[in-house]
């Protein structure tokens, strides 16, 4: 340790000839360490949120979901279908057909999803295990009528009932403008309308599958007045070991410039874009709290020069310079924020352990009852650095002082 480090920690940690100096430096630490303490625990809330919702997400979300770069839909031929099953990796490609309709049941109306899907789409993410009333037919025996599986919150708006053979569930969809006309022709209906036997609810906490309706994807090119080869989106599953960046590479590749092929973290990227402001939003109000905290560490430097300033001016008189008069000041403002840091850094891993453990702070009404909270190890150097340099910056003045106290000495 040379000198500098020796003198800073030395002016730190000894009996000073006041014991408000003491104090002082003390509410000093301790403001670092709430303050750090806070900072991290802000972060690790925020990533507790994203974990939890992207393990909401990650239930129905598909492996892989490409989608057109330009407009809704677009046309798929079988070359290219059976081009995707030749990629290593790839075990199934489902088929999807998404749009909003208005639906109707018992006279009541809500808009919603209607979500058009071929026979492999269970394959994908096993969403026929999840129908809790009823069952999952998309294609009923007697082939007179279509089945139709209802979201979860979507069944509670309209009051459906899979058991009810009697009522139907029924959908409007806007019929299509004729081409090269503005208008409809007079005495038609500005909708097309189908009607669907509620065949099953879907319980989930997916927010999409809450609030859509599931038909099958020949029904729903039917009513949106679609070819046989029209889709809005592919949904692959992957074999396991093939989530890779190199599969998404690939895939991206053979489907070329003109399509959007995204992961099971960048369909939800809209989400996850806005928790990271919030996230980052609130570590900034945290860190200006943080500055605020920091004119306690600035007085308490203060009144250490003043303490030592007999001390420094011996030294100036052996031949310290007054950058090296400062360095010490800086050093010991540096060592009061690391002190502050570590025990901030140990008070919010103990709270992290109690909420874990007891769950001390709960949400009431929310899908579980603790706060969600994790830690992330990139967080730890993130707050660390934070800290340092708001330190940094307090100690400049005082420091600063420090180096001109041999100056004001010798006028005396």
């Amino acid at each position: 340790m040379n000198l500098p480090a020796k003198m800073a920690w030395r002016y730190l940690f000894a009996s000073k000839s006041t014991n408000a100096i003491n104090i002082i430096t003390l509410i000093a630490a301790f403001g670092v360490a709430i303050g750090a303490a806070a900072l991290l625990l802000l972060l690790s809330v925020f990533n507790g949120f994203e974990d939890l919702f992207l393990g909401m997400f990650n239930n129905l979300n598909p492996d892989v979901r490409i989608v057109a770069t330009e407009g809704k839909s677009f046309e798929l031929d079988e070359e290219t279908l059976q081009g995707l099953y030749q990629l290593e990796g790839v075990e199934v490609v489902a088929q999807t057909l998404e749009e909003t309709a208005i639906f109707s049941y018992d006279d009541k109306q809500s808009a919603a999803h209607i979500k058009g899907v071929d026979s492999f789409y269970p394959k994908i993410n096993g969403i026929d295990t999840m129908v809790r009333e009823g069952k999952y037919d998309l294609d009923l025996s007697d082939g007179k009528e279509s089945g139709a599986i209802v979201g979860n919150q979507l069944s509670i708006v309209l009051g459906i009932d899979p058991l009810n053979q009697f009522e139907r569930l029924t959908v409007f969809m806007l019929r299509p403008k004729p081409k090269g006309s503005s208008f409809l022709t007079t005495g038609r209906s500005n909708y097309l309308r189908r009607d669907f036997q509620p065949t099953g609810i879907i319980r989930s906490q997916e927010a999409f599958e809450n609030q859509a309706v599931l038909v099958s994807i020949a029904k729903a090119r039917e009513l949106l007045s679609a070819s046989d080869s029209t889709v809005s989106s592919l949904e692959l599953r992957l074999a396991p070991g093939f989530q890779t960046k190199d599969t998404y590479r690939r895939i991206q590749a053979y489907m070329g410039p003109g399509f959007q092929v995204k992961n099971r973290y960048e369909q939800e990227n809209s989400i996850l874009k806005l928790m990271k402001v919030e996230k980052w939003v609130g570590f900034a109000i945290v860190s200006l709290m943080m500055v605020l905290i920091s004119f306690n560490l600035v007085g308490a430097l203060w009144m250490i020069v003043l303490e030592k300033k007999r001390d420094i001016s011996i030294l100036r008189s052996l031949g310290m310079t007054s950058g090296n008069v400062s360095g010490v000041f800086i050093r010991v403002g540096l060592l009061l924020c690391g002190l502050g840091l570590v025990t901030g850094f140990a008070l919010a891993s103990g709270l992290f352990l109690l909420q874990k453990t007891f769950g001390l702070i709960s949400l009431p009404g929310m899908m579980q009852e603790a706060y969600p909270i994790s830690f992330r190890w990139y967080d730890f150097p993130v707050v660390a650095g934070t800290v340092l340099i708001i330190g940094l910056i307090a100690s400049l003045l005082p420091a600063q002082r420090a180096g001109k106290i041999d100056a004001v000495i010798m006028e005396e």
